[in-house]
C-alpha cells in the first residue's frame, strides 16, 4: 500500500470531542502489565505487545490450524524472545483500517500499544489527540545500533510525525522501493513482428496493434493495449500505473505529488504537460486502446484483464509478474517479458514515484516497553541481512525449506509441497519484510556474476527469470524514482480544502479521458485549483518545507 496523503482531512466536532474523551479514558493497558525481566535476550514472563493490522491482498493466509494471533511468526516471538505480538485492531483495505483507528480515537475501541499508520492526516490527528507517545528519548536510548544506521539514511521519513521538536513515531522499514517496469505480452509482440516500445510514438504503435491486429489469433476484436487504474489517482506508485504517460510530457512533475523544483515545491497535477498527456489518453481511450473501466478499477482489480489475456501491457513493480503470470499457464503460448519504461517527449527518461517507507509506527502513550519493541523489530531485520534465526528466510517450510541438504525456495518442491505457501512476512507487524540493500541489487549482483551464498542472494536466485529481469531493469534505472517532496502533516488550508481539490482533480482527469468534458476543461481545473485553495496550500507547503529543512531532530534522537 502506498504511503501518501488521503483526502480525509476534515474532522468533525463530534470526532474531536470523542478524541478528547478517549484521551482521558483509554490506555493500552501496558502500564498494568506484570513486571518482566530481560535475561539472555528473552523476557520472563512473556511480555505482550498489542498491535493494529491492515490486511492487504496477500495477507491473512495461513497453514491449517494457524490464525492471525497464532502462527509461525507469533510463536517464534514467544519462543525466542519472550514477546507475544497480539493483533487487537484489524482492518481490511486502507479506508476500513483508517476508520477503525479513528473510532479508536473516539474511545469506542481501544488503541493498541503499537499503531501502524498509513495516512499522514491520521498521523497528525493521533498526535493532536495526545494519545500517542513522544519517542524521541526512546529512540536515543533503546534503538539498536544496526537500526540507527538504517534510520540515519532516511531523515525525511520522520517528517509526518514531528511536532514542536518532538518525535511521535518512526518510519516502517525505511528503504527506497524498487521502481516499475513494463510487463508486455512477448508472444503478441512476436506474432505482430513488433519490438518493445521505447518512446511514446512506439508505445502508441504497439497498443494500437494489440487492439486492432488480433494478437491472440482468435479472429475476434477482444483485446486491447494498455491496462491501468484511474480509480484512486493517476499515479498509483506500485501496480497498474499510468504515471509513465504523464511523465512523458511533464518530466519530474508527477500527478498527485509535490516536486522540488530548485528549492520550491510545486504540485505535479497542475504542471505544464498534463494537458498533453490527457489529450493522448483521451485519444487512446476513444480508439479502444485502454481498459474501458479504468476509472472504476482499483490498482489491484485492474490486473484481471492482463491476467485473463485481454490486455497486452501493464506497468508495476517487478514482483507484479508473480501476480499475473497465470496467463502463461492458462493460455497456450502466452509469454510475458519485462522492459524498461519508455523515454519522455522532452526528457531522456520518464519518472515514477519513489517510496521511502510504507507508513509509520506510532505508540500508545501508555506503552512502556519500547525496549522490547526495538528488540523484536531489530531481530526481524536478520532476514534482510541473512543472519540469525532468519538466515535463509523467516520460517522453514513457509518461505524456504531444506531438502536433501539444499536450501529450496520453490514451495512446490518443499518436503511437504505447498501450492500457495503463506508468506511469513505478511504475518509481521511491519506488513512486509524489512529490506536494507538497494531494491533490486541482489538480482543485479547475480546477473553480474555474484555467487548465491547468502540467504537474500539465494532467494533472488530462485525467482522466476522474468522477475529477475524486472528487478535488474529496476535497479539499473533507480535514478527515475522521485519520493514525494511533501510528506508532512496536512497544512491548515489542506484540512479544509484538499478533499475538494482532490475530487475535482480526479473527476476532471477522468471526464477528459472519457471525452465527457472537452480538453479545455483542464485549463479551468488549473484555474479553480489555484482559486479554491491551491495557491495558499502551495505557500503553506513551501513554508513547511523550509521549516523542515531548518529543524534538526536527528541529533536529539542520537541519529547524527
Amino acid at each position: 500500500m502506498k504511503w501518501k496523503k488521503t483526502a480525509a482531512y476534515a474532522i468533525t466536532a463530534v470526532l474531536m470531542a470523542g478524541m478528547l474523551a478517549g484521551c482521558m479514558s483509554k490506555g493500552s493497558g501496558s502500564a498494568a502489565a506484570p513486571k518482566v525481566t530481560l535475561k539472555d535476550g528473552k523476557y520472563d514472563p512473556v511480555l505482550t505487545i498489542t498491535t493494529a493490522k491492515q490486511l492487504d491482498e496477500n495477507a491473512g493466509k495461513y497453514l491449517n490450524g494457524e490464525s492471525l494471533n497464532d502462527n509461525v511468526m507469533t510463536r517464534w516471538g514467544v519462543e525466542k524472545l519472550g514477546i507475544k505480538i497480539e493483533t487487537t485492531l484489524l482492518g481490511g483495505d486502507a479506508g476500513n483500517y483508517n476508520t477503525k483507528l479513528r473510532l479508536a480515537l473516539t474511545g469506542s475501541e481501544k488503541l493498541p500499544d503499537l499503531i501502524p499508520v498509513y495516512d499522514t492526516s491520521l498521523a497528525s490527528d493521533l498526535i493532536q489527540s495526545g494519545q500517542v507517545k513522544d519517542i524521541t528519548e526512546d529512540i536515543k536510548n533503546f534503538m539498536p545500533d544496526r537500526l540507527k544506521e538504517i534510520y540515519k539514511q532516511y531523515p525525511t521519513t520522520f517528517n509526518p510525525v514531528i511536532q514542536d521538536g518532538k518525535v511521535y513515531g518512526m518510519a516502517i522499514s525505511p528503504n527506497l522501493t524498487e521502481g516499475e517496469v513494463m510487463l508486455i505480452r512477448q508472444d503478441w509482440l512476436d506474432k505482430l513482428n513488433l519490438k518493445a516500445p521505447t518512446t511514446i510514438d512506439e508505445f502508441e504503435k504497439v497498443i494500437a496493434a494489440f487492439t486492432n491486429n488480433d494478437p491472440d489469433g482468435n479472429e475476434k476484436k477482444d483485446t486491447y493495449g494498455f491496462d491501468f487504474s484511474g480509480k484512486d489517482s493517476y499515479n498509483t506508485g506500485w501496480v497498474s500505473d499510468p504515471v509513465m504517460i504523464f511523465s512523458a510530457y511533464t518530466g519530474k512533475s508527477l500527478p498527485g505529488q509535490w516536486y522540488n523544483d530548485n528549492g520550491k515545491l510545486t504540485y505535479g497535477s497542475v504542471a505544464e504537460g498534463n494537458k498533453e498527456a490527457l489529450a493522448k489518453l483521451r485519444d487512446w481511450y476513444s480508439k479502444g486502446y485502454l481498459n474501458k473501466e479504468l476509472a472504476t478499477q482499483g490498482a489491484w482489480d485492474a490486473l484481471a484483464d492482463f491476467t485473463e489475456g485481454k490486455a497486452g501491457i501493464i506497468i508495476g513493480r517487478p514482483w507484479l509478474y508473480g501476480s499475473v503470470k497465470d496467463v502463461e499457464k492458462n493460455i497456450p503460448g502466452a509469454k510475458i517479458a519485462a522492459y524498461p519504461t519508455i523515454k519522455g517527449v522532452k526528457e531522456a527518461k520518464t519518472y515514477q514515484s519513489g517510496q521511502l517507507n510504507d507508513g509509520v509506527f506510532m505508540f500508545n502513550k501508555d506503552f512502556n516497553n519500547m525496549e522490547a519493541f526495538f528488540l523484536y523489530y531489530d531481530k526481524l531485520y536478520d532476514a534482510a541481512f541473512g543472519t540469525g534465526d532468519f538466515k535463509y528466510g523467516f520460517a522453514k517450510g513457509y518461505d524456504y525449506d531444506i531438502v536433501n541438504g539444499k536450501v529450496v525456495f520453490d514451495p512446490s518442491h518443499f518436503n511437504q509441497p505447498l501450492q500457495n505457501a503463506p508468506s511469513p512476512s505478511k504475518m509481521l507487524f511491519t506488513k512486509n519484510a524489512p529490506t536494507v540493500s538497494e531494491a533490486g541489487k541482489t538480482f543485479y549482483d547475480l546477473a553480474n556474476g555474484a555467487k548465491p551464498d547468502t540467504g537474500p542472494l539465494m532467494s533472488a536466485a530462485a525467482a522466476d527469470q522474468t522477475t529477475k529481469d524486472g528487478y535488474v531493469i529496476s535497479y539499473e534505472n533507480r535514478d527515475v524514482l522521485l519520493p514525494n517532496a511533501f510528506n508532512g502533516p496536512p497544512t491548515k488550508t489542506m484540512q479544509s480544502s484538499w478533499e475538494q481539490l482532490s475530487t475535482m482533480e480526479k473527476e476532471t482527469f477522468t471526464k477528459i479521458i472519457y471525452s465527457k468534458e472537452p480538453l479545455e476543461a483542464y485549463d479551468d481545473y488549473v484555474k479553480q485549483w489555484h482559486e479554491k485553495g491551491g495557491t495558499q496550500i502551495t505557500e503553506e507547503v513551501n513554508g513547511w518545507y523550509q521549516k523542515a529543512n531548518e529543524t534538526d531532530v536527528m541529533s536529539s534522537m542520537g541519529l547524527k
